[in-house]
């Protein structure tokens, strides 16, 4: 990581990127996004500025130019390693050249390189993609320009993309942000995690409105919409026109249709979830996950988060399920050696070892992991249900999504990406060929609702014999373009793209029906749509139908694509690169490429290389390799490490910051430095051994405490694992071999640590059997605010303690967690199915006196007893 100690770039050096524009522009559920991004060469020689950045993964990036003066150079799509090779000879004969490329290993990271820039110029760089905005629980549609990227753990033998990066206080060029929003249905609110200006409405019927960025954004997050639109969401059809300049026959020629779907499943057997099902946890351990999961004081770290959501889970399951939890870094570990029968003796053996699971594993190489996970058989009778938890930091996304797309038919995979900069393009990856269901959880979202959601879509049953028919006008035919449909979810939009070929009557209608079974129960949605194409659409849904064509193209192994009856490893390739060429859209194997031929001068001078930082969030702790690897074939600088503790560091007078390299990463020499504590009850000290050259981590640029631990002190490693939960643990460094260790340890205590208080509802979650009861113990009387005695002497004559202890604890969810239910409600749902067996004879009688204890008014039904 770049830059800890303030200074632009390793070598002091200005960065040319002064400013980024980015418009949005939201149809309905499809997002335009227009970046313009400012560059000017303040320097007196001729510059080269590398800037590499996060782009969602499943954008469709279609437009890229360069206006220099007067002058616009609209760049063309070329193979990948032509386009490098135009842009290098540019360069080298004194032209200016821009290239835009995406990264071999993942689709979510692209790097932007603008040529012989000469001195006292400026340039305006405009990137436009289009992407389909996700549907969260709540109904909003999220929208997220990712801001943020976190360097990407690469295992052992694999080249990875490195990134030049700065604490996000630190970026030395501003944001600008607006959205203008229209859909038919009016435009209800729309949320940010950033500070927004108030929305404003365009028109009367509310359903065009726009919304900007509050100046002085801190770059410490991305940026994230949420888009509530009145009524929706509805099945929705949209016919696009072709280009005209294009072939008829041709994807780009014909008119094609977007059809959204979202299938509504009869009530009845959505409240029946099921009670059988293998449900394997996979967890990230990787160092990373110490950091908190968002900046605010106090926050908890991920693998906490992680921690208390398994916790959930583990009591939410149903009995007659089996499960087993696994656990990756540079290495994986599981608790059982395959999964076991859900019983009481299981999930405690279970919730024993998640207690004492730490982000002490090192890297994150979640393949070894995934690949024991498919190499045991299958259960019969019970469908596997795979959780993911990452922070997304890993370089082979392509390679893991792979793998699971190999094992698509034995398992449902559902994702979470925690914390700032988590790859979209690894989470919705894994979720979309796993056939489950992705999620994010980034600022202050809390973890568990996202989680059980999943669990529900985990526990309804599965949705087979899916199939698609089309009802057209004669003389029209269709080709469907999309990947068949293998999951259907309650409330879940699945999109088709297909091209419409033939001619049909001004006012000819079409139709599509999806018919499935549903738990035995055959089920089918129909949607009509006109098939005159709508106007203004541009070629939106051409690009977007372009992208999941090629998408699918990249994920279809080599041997799988055949010509001429034989496979053939560059056919891929060559499919991939004439679709990119043709729809415009950028792929793995192509890139955009503009040269400057215009201007007919000759730049002069040696040229040098800017590498533009992206920001680190600031409680983040960022690890690189031991030296200068390659982003996409290209050399990039080595890594720099920062590390900022939860604290204000005041810094004395010093004439400059040294650069020196630690264990194989930059790092930042600060001397003279005295530390003021921010004033807190719970404050807890670390005082920092000094590292050789007084070298230390910049106080101001990392969210982790400098510690690291040799493996050789036995002692400090008890003291540090019981304060790891108070005190962000350790730095990682990467071996020779590519693996992340820990480093030795300089640490002592001030204060004794302390546990945190446990949150109420896991304190009382936690004391729930595996069968949905409770038992009536001190425990649980403090968990609902009582003492042993209260709950002892109002408990009713006629009923046993495990149903008086079990009402007790539904009336206080009810009672007094309404605002948490979908974390509680699976568990709440099991308590009562508990007490529906021949257990509880007097329950109107224990609800009475549960109220009067506690100061409630649930009614029975309420509970659902």
């Amino acid at each position: 990581m770049e830059n800890c100690c303030g200074l632009l770039t390793s070598k002091q050096e200005p960065v040319p990127l002064k400013s980024v524009e980015v418009e949005l522009e939201v149809r309905d559920h499809v997002a335009t996004v227009v970046s313009t991004l400012n560059y000017e060469n303040k320097e007196d020689k001729p510059l080269e500025a590398v800037f590499v950045f996060p782009m969602p993964g499943d954008a469709a990036v279609c437009h890229f130019s360069a206006t220099i003066g007067q002058t616009q150079i609209v760049a063309e799509v070329k193979e990948k390693q032509k386009a490098r090779e135009e842009y290098d000879d540019a360069l080298s004969s004194g032209q200016q050249a821009f290239l835009l490329e995406e990264s071999d290993q993942s689709p979510d990271i692209f790097s932007l390189s603008v040529g012989s820039l000469p001195p006292g110029e400026s340039a305006s760089i405009r990137l436009e993609y289009v992407t389909e905005l996700a549907v969260q629980a709540d109904e909003g549609l999220r929208f997220v320009l990712p801001a943020v990227l976190n360097p990407r753990y690469h295992p052992q033998g694999s080249e990875g993309v490195q990134v030049t990066s700065v604490p996000a206080s630190l970026v030395p060029y501003s944001l600008s942000f607006s959205a203008r929003v229209s859909s038919p249905r009016p435009v209800s609110k729309v949320e940010s995690n950033c500070p927004m200006d108030p929305l404003k409405y365009l028109n009367t019927e509310q359903s065009q409105a726009t919304v900007k960025l509050a100046a002085g954004h801190k770059f410490d997050k991305d940026v994230e919409l949420l888009i509530y639109y009145k009524d929706a969401h509805q099945p929705t059809a949209v016919v696009e026109a072709g280009q005209t300049s294009a072939k008829p026959g041709t994807l780009m020629g014909d008119p094609l249709v977007m059809l959204s779907l979202y299938p509504e499943f009869p009530q009845a057997v959505m409240s029946s979830l099921a009670s059988c099902g293998e449900f394997v946890f996979l967890l990230d351990r990787s160092g990373s996950m110490g950091v908190p999961m968002n900046n605010n004081e106090g926050s908890q770290t991920r693998i906490g988060s992680a921690r208390d959501t398994l916790l959930l889970l583990l009591k939410s399951i149903p009995m007659g399920c089996y499960f087993n939890i696994y656990s990756f870094g540079s290495s994986y570990e599981h608790i059982f050696p395959k999964s076991v029968e859900y019983s009481e003796k299981t999930m405690e053996e279970a919730l024993k070892k998640v207690e004492g699971m730490e982000d002490d594993l090192g890297g994150t190489e979640i393949l070894e992991a995934l690949k024991h996970i498919y190499s045991q058989a299958c259960i019969p009778n019970q469908p596997r249900q795979l959780f993911v938890f990452t922070d997304g930091e890993v370089g082979n996304t392509k390679e893991v999504i792979n793998l699971v797309k190999k094992n698509s038919a034995s398992h449902r995979c559902f994702s979470f990406g925690i914390g700032e900069g988590a790859s979209s393009a690894l989470i919705n990856g894994l979720a979309k060929e796993g056939g489950g269901h992705a999620q994010f959880i980034t600022g202050i979202d809390r973890m568990q609702p996202k989680v059980m959601q999943s669990l529900r879509f985990a526990l309804q049953p599965a949705v087979v014999d899916i199939s698609v028919k089309w009802d057209l006008p004669k003389g029209v035919s269709v080709s469907v373009l999309s990947p068949p449909i293998t999951t259907l979810f309650q409330g879940q939009r699945s999109l088709i793209y297909a091209q419409l070929t033939g001619q049909s009557p001004k006012a000819a209608e079409g139709s599509v029906t999806v018919k499935y079974s549903l738990a035995g129960h055959p089920s089918q949605n129909k949607l009509h749509f006109n098939l005159k194409p709508a106007e203004d659409s541009g070629l939106t849904v051409h690009r977007l139908a372009a992208r999941t064509l090629i998408r699918s193209l990249e994920m279809v192994e080599d041997e799988e694509v055949v010509e001429g009856g034989e496979p053939d490893e560059g056919v891929k390739k060559k499919k991939v690169v004439e679709l990119s060429v043709q729809s415009g859209v950028s792929s793995a194997f192509t890139a955009f490429i503009a040269v400057n031929k215009g201007s007919g001068e000759t730049i002069q001078g040696p040229l040098v290389r800017r590498n533009v930082p992206t920001p680190m969030p600031m409680m983040a702790m960022c690890g690189g390799g031991a030296s200068g690897g390659r982003m996409m074939g290209r050399p990039i600088p080595r890594m720099v490490s920062c590390s900022m503790p939860m604290r204000r560091t005041v810094m004395e007078a010093s004439p400059s910051a040294q650069m020196v390299n630690v264990g194989g990463m930059k790092s930042c020499s600060m001397p003279k430095r005295r530390t003021v504590m921010e004033a807190s009850p719970s404050a807890q000290m670390v005082n920092v051994g000094v590292m050789e050259a007084q070298s230390c981590k910049s106080m101001e640029s990392c969210g982790r405490r400098n510690c690291s631990m040799s493996k050789k002190s036995k002692g400090m490693k008890t003291l540090l694992t019981a304060m790891r939960r108070t005190v962000s643990s350790c730095v990682r460094r990467p071996t020779s071999k590519g693996v992340v260790q820990r480093e030795s340890l300089n640490c002592s205590l001030d204060i004794e640590p302390q546990q945190p208080p446990r949150d109420p509802l896991l304190q009382l979650v936690s004391l729930q059997k595996a069968s949905g009861c409770w038992e009536l113990d001190p425990a649980l009387a403090a968990a609902v605010g009582k003492t042993s005695e209260e709950v002892e002497n109002t408990k009713p004559a006629s009923e046993n303690k495990e149903v008086w202890a079990t009402i007790l604890a539904l009336i206080w969810l009810h009672g007094f967690k309404m605002d948490a239910q979908k974390e509680w409600e699976l568990l709440a749902m099991k308590a009562v199915s508990w007490l529906r067996a021949p257990n509880a004879p007097c329950v109107a009688e224990c609800v009475e006196a549960g109220n009067t204890l506690l100061g409630c008014k649930v009614q029975k039904d309420a509970l659902g007893i």
